[in-house]
């Protein structure tokens, strides 16, 4: 197999796995709070404490996959689209 075949067919693996866990799982952890839905503080003594609320994931702790996002986008757009 060419070196040129052997990339193309890794690509097509990655992007097929990626749609695959995008479909089965749509929400990942946010990325800013580590799916904790706050940050984490320390006191004084060093003791975790819970910190301010997450405003990018809105305190769920989840955020959707770029995957999920582009195909319900699409999704929408060719709903509107054969109305």
């Amino acid at each position: 197999m060419t070196p040129i075949a052997a990339a193309i067919a890794c690509l097509l693996t990655i992007t097929l796995c990626y749609a695959a866990m995008c479909a089965g799982s749509p929400f990942g952890r946010c990325r800013k709070c580590n799916g904790f839905g706050y940050s984490i503080k320390t006191d004084r003594k060093g003791r975790p404490q819970r910190g301010k609320s997450c405003r990018r994931c809105k305190t769920t702790g989840k955020r959707i996959r770029i995957g999920r996002w582009i195909f319900n986008r699409a999704q929408r757009i060719y709903r509107e689209g054969n109305r």
